[in-house]
């Protein structure tokens, strides 16, 4: 290649973008595609926040980072989740080779390719993270695109995390004398009666106290060598230094609890990964400021050309209402007028029913609305389905919306009750709370606002698109400090008043 890969990768993209509109609705093609080249061609990692959700099948974004890594005469590994390489390689793949004049080859699959490959190594970003654990050499040196990189955090715990489940303890008695198991019974009984004395949270997760953890402690002693893989696991992490979370899962139906133990600070692991090659971050938005301190912080990343993207203030701008009469969230008078305002809204919609997603984190909240709801509505009001057409009324919580929104119709109204802040009460927030204090840093700004942002910037992306209302009915933005933080995330919006809201009557 005669010229740099970025000047090769802008003029082909540009002469693309001009013969084929239809994928030149986006404003930032053109420089993407140039830092994406850059990073594979001088091995320098890179962060874009893209704007735009990378959880939806079709990303306009995705042929800024795929021209690049085809016009490469070497490997690049794509990362991305399975449920969207399908699409990928059986249709615009075989378009951008077509324009390009390329053969380049294409390996899916969580076994590397050959050796001596040359193409695109299509993987899930769980089993991606799972080689760098297990197997870092397979993949060391080749430029590696992680594309929905705003969840890596969360792949590396939960691929960290070593449980124990009832299927263990049936594992466990199975292998051992009756006298031995009678003694792991005795402990497990004490344990059990220590957690069931503890109050009830929404997560029915506890992290152990020194009691618990000194007869989790007295159950490794009766560990034999014929014992699972999973335990051996679980107490070779539990030997570790204090930097280890231990929990209990309860489950007070069964009279069952599972345990599970995982790191705290991901640093110290994901750390070396980021030096073995060079790592271009795709993202929707992780941070307010392109530099994205707090992300990089949490994952071990050190220096590297970050940029973040604006929206069109054309076509996603959507509008937002937050009334400023509601009360505090945590007070007595909150769900009276929370449900007020929800039954007000989506009596305005009677004229045209319309998909709509009422995000509400509380368990008990949510099924109490839910029923009020339904008393009116009837069937139109599901709880936690997916099901669902584009006359219902879906009623779940931020991790169902999460996992399930692209499968789902576009809402033209998204009813939030509270913003997403993670809580205290969940044992892994509070673990990671206490951390950032013991290290004296803001918890709050790096970790509680930042990881709610995140996760709101995701929720509302399918009504952005639709340019719908997104109704907030946490008064915390108007009355607090970070209110404005939380604004200047959503934007671009228009925000509208009470009587703004009968464009849901007429659209």
């Amino acid at each position: 290649m005669s010229q740099p890969l970025e000047v090769t990768t802008h003029i082909i993209l540009r002469d693309l973008l001009r013969h084929q509109p239809a994928i030149a609705g986006w404003n930032h093609h053109l420089t993407m595609s140039r830092l994406v080249a850059r990073a594979i061609r001088s091995s320098t990692s890179a962060l874009i926040q893209t704007g735009i959700a990378t959880h939806r099948q079709t990303g306009k974004y995705r042929i800024s980072y795929l021209i690049p890594a085809l016009l490469w005469q070497d490997a690049t590994i794509v990362a991305i989740p399975t449920r969207f390489q399908a699409q990928l390689v059986a249709t615009e793949l075989p378009q951008l080779q077509q324009w390009l004049g390329t053969t380049k080859p294409v390996h899916c699959g969580d076994e590397p390719p050959r050796a001596g490959f040359t193409g695109l190594w299509f993987i899930d970003p769980r089993s991606w993270l799972r080689l760098q654990f297990d197997r870092p050499h397979v993949a060391s040196g080749i430029p590696t695109i992680v594309d929905g990189a705003e969840d890596l955090e969360d792949w590396a715990r939960e691929l960290l995390t070593v449980r124990l489940d009832s299927h263990d303890w049936d594992t466990w008695r199975s292998t051992q004398t009756a006298t031995n198991w009678e003694r792991v019974l005795e402990i497990k009984i004490q344990l059990l009666a220590a957690l069931w004395q503890r109050p009830p949270n929404p997560y029915n997760c506890y992290v152990l106290e020194p009691e618990d953890r000194s007869l989790v402690e007295s159950l490794g002693k009766l560990i034999e060598p014929q014992i699972s893989p999973n335990w051996q696991q679980f107490y070779q992490e539990f030997s570790q230094p204090s930097d280890r979370l231990v929990w209990a899962q309860i489950d007070r139906t069964n009279g069952t609890f599972s345990l599970a133990i995982t790191p705290i600070d991901l640093v110290a692991t994901l750390a070396p990964i980021w030096q073995r090659q060079a790592s271009i971050l795709i993202t929707s938005a992780v941070d307010l400021t392109a530099k994205a301190i707090g992300y990089r912080q949490e994952l071990g990343l050190g220096e590297m050309t970050s940029v973040k993207f604006p929206l069109d203030r054309r076509t996603d701008k959507f509008r937002l209402y937050i009334p400023r009469w509601m009360p505090m969230p945590n007070t007595s008078k909150f769900q009276p007028v929370l449900v007020d305002e929800i039954k007000h809204l989506l009596q305005l919609t009677n004229g045209r029913p319309k998909f709509v997603v009422i995000l509400i984190q509380d368990t008990p909240l949510k099924a109490q609305i839910a029923a009020i709801l339904a008393a009116e509505w009837g069937r139109r009001v599901q709880v936690d389905r997916t099901d669902l057409d584009e006359s219902n009324i879906l009623v779940c919580g931020w991790d169902f919306w999460q996992q399930h929104q692209d499968d789902l119709p576009t809402p033209e109204l998204t009813i939030v009750a509270t913003l997403p802040i993670p809580s205290l009460e969940d044992p892994l927030v509070a673990a990671k709370v206490s951390f950032y204090k013991q290290q004296r840093q803001d918890w709050f700004r790096l970790y509680l606002l930042p990881t709610g942002l995140r996760i709101l910037h995701r929720a509302i992306a399918p009504t952005r698109s639709s340019q719908g209302i997104v109704a907030i009915f946490d008064n915390r933005i108007d009355r607090r400090i970070y209110g404005q933080q939380v604004l200047t995330s959503l934007s671009p919006f228009n925000r509208i008043n009470y009587h703004d809201l009968s464009w849901l009557d007429s659209a």
